[in-house]
């Protein structure tokens, strides 16, 4: 997480304290967690106290000059800087409102990560471990009511499994398909099919603390050497779109008219025999087995991009991580050699990729940060006016083509699919389906399969999709996505 979202995410958790008050917090219990019934009186609340955090000034790093809570219903903030990104920013799920009550007493963690307590339809009632999360709607949500009055979340790593079951009518949706699977399902009257625009991107990674992948050159070789398009077209589903860019073209920030490297083959072998790489330089290609819509099929990318490297005479072993440790040797900058990884957007702005990624704040999974490539993001993030920001954005994507911290591959064509009586059903852009709004035809639960058990239910401490989807049921922010769209509304 970046500096200024970490900076955000402090506030927001403070805001929680200011505005917060939900149902009362739960108990633990061993493989399974479980909210307790509810009090059968509730206390009364106090008369609102407005309340004011301010900083001295806008040293401290962060862009928030103070934040006011105005009444029961108003919250206003004061920012250091012009930034155009913070509806979205606060909309996002990590800057949920929370419970005061409830975050004093679970201190921040174990229960809270377990069993979220939040503004949102459904709450969450019980988490059988390697099985299942049960969710029952929210008598006390303030809007709309659910309409299905349970919400089951299941998971299969397998996508054959996850429609085998969609079709034996035992889940009523599924997410991800695999990308043999988009025309089966088109094909079935049972069955209806949604599709998300690719708001993400897959990319082969490398840190440039280890040599050679410490020379940019060496760096710009293997940009050359990776047939993207092929991938694209043998493994990627339909919807899919080979990367010119780290930036997708459905975000704000994507670059309009430039190119990555031409795949060069016989250019990228003579530069890596002038650089005293080859001949026989050995590697790795680390991976999690994880689908994720911008990776549908890890192991056959993996294989193929062994076999390509291998066409230029360069030795790739194989190695798959479990995920979590995967992702946290990532972010330490532990990975020597290449690493597929990928981002899907949490909201629909240039921050959100690249500063994530490039910026001063960012993880070190690349190794050495760029400077130049700081300041553009600098300049585009605190302009107000998205003509302003776009040139400042050109910049930093121009600056990562030519250091290569990455190769970017693919914009993963995805979805959802549902069976066809199930009314409302859409796929979200940016993963945030709310499932509230879906009517599995008058049947009491509804029933959602997707790639992965989520590693916790606390969205302020999650970056995985899975977990996100999950906590958005039971966590509401101060703004919301448009359903099926990153717009705020």
């Amino acid at each position: 997480m970046t500096r200024k979202l970490t900076l955000l995410l402090s506030v927001m958790l403070i805001l929680g304290l200011v505005l917060g008050g939900c149902a009362a917090p739960a108990g633990t219990t061993g493989t399974t967690a479980e909210q307790p019934e509810a009090a059968t009186e509730a206390a009364p609340a106090g008369p609102f106290e407005p309340m004011v955090m301010a900083a001295e000034n806008c040293d401290y790093g962060g862009e928030f000059k103070s934040m006011e809570a105005v009444d029961e219903k108003t919250v206003k903030f004061t920012l250091c800087y012009p930034d155009p990104a913070f509806p979205s920013k606060v909309a996002f799920s990590s800057f949920a409102i929370n419970d005061a009550g409830y975050l004093e007493s679970t201190g921040g963690g174990g229960t809270l990560v377990e069993q979220p307590n939040g503004t949102g339809p459904y709450k969450m009632v019980e988490w059988l471990r390697g099985d299942q999360i049960i969710f029952e709607r929210n008598e006390d949500f303030w809007g709309e009511p659910a309409i299905a009055p349970t919400l089951v979340f299941r998971w299969s790593a397998e996508s054959a499994q996850r429609l085998v079951e969609l079709q034996a009518g035992t889940v009523d949706g599924i997410d991800n398909p695999g990308p043999d699977d988009f025309t089966v399902i088109e094909d079935d009257p049972n069955l209806q099919l949604a599709q998300r625009n690719g708001t993400n991107i897959f990319y082969l990674g490398m840190n440039n603390t280890f040599p050679p992948f410490d020379n940019e050159r060496v760096r710009q070789a293997f940009a050359m050497a990776i047939d993207r398009q092929r991938l694209v077209d043998n493994f990627y589903p339909p919807g899919s779109s080979v990367a010119s860019q780290f930036m997708p073209p459905a975000i704000f920030g994507y670059s309009e008219g430039q190119t990555w490297y031409e795949f060069n083959p016989d250019e990228a072998k003579k530069i890596l025999e002038e650089e005293g790489v080859l001949p026989g330089f050995k590697t790795s290609i680390t991976y999690r087995d994880v689908v994720r819509g911008y990776l549908p099929n890890p192991g056959v990318v993996a294989q193929d991009l062994q076999a390509q490297l291998a066409d230029i005479g360069v030795e790739a072993e194989i190695v798959v991580m479990e995920s979590g440790a995967f992702l946290d040797a990532a972010d330490r900058g532990e990975i020597d050699g290449f690493h597929m990884l990928g981002w899907g957007a949490d909201y629909p702005d240039a921050t959100n990729f690249l500063d994530f990624h490039f910026g001063p704040g960012s993880s070190d999974q690349f190794g050495e940060g760029f400077p130049d490539i700081w300041d553009a993001l600098q300049e585009g993030a605190t302009k107000s006016k998205a003509e302003d920001r776009q040139p400042w954005y050109d910049q930093a994507n121009e600056l990562i083509k030519q250091h290569v911290p990455m190769i970017p591959i693919a914009h993963g064509g995805n979805g959802a699919a549902f069976k066809a009586d199930v009314e409302g059903a859409y796929a979200s852009d940016i993963g945030a389906e709310q499932f509230a709004l879906m009517n599995p035809a008058g049947r009491d639960t509804f029933v959602w399969m997707q790639n992965g058990e989520p590693p916790g239910l606390y969205c302020a401490d999650e970056s995985d999709g899975e977990a996100l989807r999950a906590c958005e049921q039971v966590m509401q922010s101060l703004l919301a996505y448009e359903p099926g769209t990153g717009a705020v509304v």
